[in-house]
């Protein structure tokens, strides 16, 4: 039927009626908010291209997931800055790595929390590189072994899930390996599968003091321009043992996202990166947006293009709203 029998317009013309129709829910289950954790006491580093984000110590990091999770937030992903790095990023590896300090104080303070813990070398190595380096490159497989050792720690010190975000070859596989044989078969793995080499993540470079000291990460991270590539990974990695597979970043990748939905029946997870935080801050700070309504908007065209779980620096900002 056509107008003026259908009236698209009659189920729009009230809150009640849009609410009841409504496709896509944008739900607190769906967030993860992602922290930065560093050595000392009392340390609260603002960075500075992420309005509202720190650089948090053990200490001040505790009080913060107490009042995110009195606030709603039920799932962090948490970023060590280590005091010192090494060529290899092995210190990402130790009992008393900061990340795994970290894990431990919160799981005795707010043992509800759910904890992922993010398993690159970046933010480990001297270089700023996500592995070790031979012949001036990124070496795959040597990094799968100090990858695997760091998943292994980070599971002894009480985290939730496993998030490689590396995107060597085999990676999944090597980390299952290794958890399973240390008695961590349960432990879940979130891959970040279809990883792109973008321009996104420039804040979180600032953040994490990650940045590459030369070249950059296209030997290891997606070509931007490339579709069926993502496809192949996100395949790899669920044959490999992901339990969840991630699209990074989300907004100019929702195609990815909606791809990877229809193709494989598997949970998927987007992250909304540091660099589309950033510019809604800056817009908003600007007066040029309405901060709150678009923010919603993008998380839910996230989830509308078939996205489970969704990392974002906004989780802070609007999980008391849902």
């Amino acid at each position: 039927m056509s107008f003026p029998t259908t009236r698209l317009r009659r189920l729009r013309s009230t809150e009640v009626t849009r609410n009841m129709i409504r496709e896509t829910k944008l739900t607190r289950d769906d967030l993860i908010m992602p922290l930065f954790v560093r050595y000392g006491q009392n340390v609260k580093n603002p960075i500075s291209s992420m309005p509202g984000n720190y650089q948090l110590s053990v200490d001040l990091l505790v009080e913060e997931c107490k009042r995110l999770y009195n606030k709603g937030v039920q799932s962090i992903l948490l970023f060590g800055i280590p005091e010192h790095k090494d060529e290899h990023g092995l210190v990402a590896c130790q009992e008393n790595g900061i990340v795994q300090q970290a894990a431990r104080a919160i799981k005795k303070a707010v043992p509800q929390l759910f904890i992922v813990a993010d398993v690159c070398n970046c933010e480990y190595t001297t270089h700023g590189h996500c592995g070790t380096i031979i012949d001036g490159d990124v070496d795959n497989d040597s990094t799968l072994i100090t990858l695997s050792k760091q998943s292994v720690s980070l599971a002894e010190s009480g985290v939730d899930m496993i998030a490689p975000s590396d995107m060597m070859d085999g990676r999944v596989a090597a980390i299952r390996a290794a958890l399973d044989e240390n008695s961590f078969k349960n432990m879940p793995i979130m891959a970040y599968s279809a990883k792109y080499a973008s321009a996104f993540y420039g804040p979180f470079r600032d953040a994490a003091e990650s940045a590459p000291q030369f070249g950059n990460r296209a030997t290891y991270q997606m070509d931007p321009a490339n579709s069926n590539e993502a496809i192949r990974e996100v395949e790899l990695d669920i044959f490999e043992g992901a339990d969840i597979v991630m699209v990074k970043p989300a907004l100019s990748y929702l195609d990815i996202i909606r791809r990877v939905k229809d193709e494989f029946n598997i949970p998927i997870a987007a992250y909304n990166v540091s660099g589309e935080f950033s510019m809604i801050k800056a817009a908003a700070e600007k007066g040029w947006i309405d901060e709150e309504r678009i923010t919603l908007e993008v998380l839910t065209s996230i989830k509308r293009a078939g996205s489970d779980v969704i990392i974002s620096y906004h989780t802070q900002d609007v999980v008391d709203k849902l």
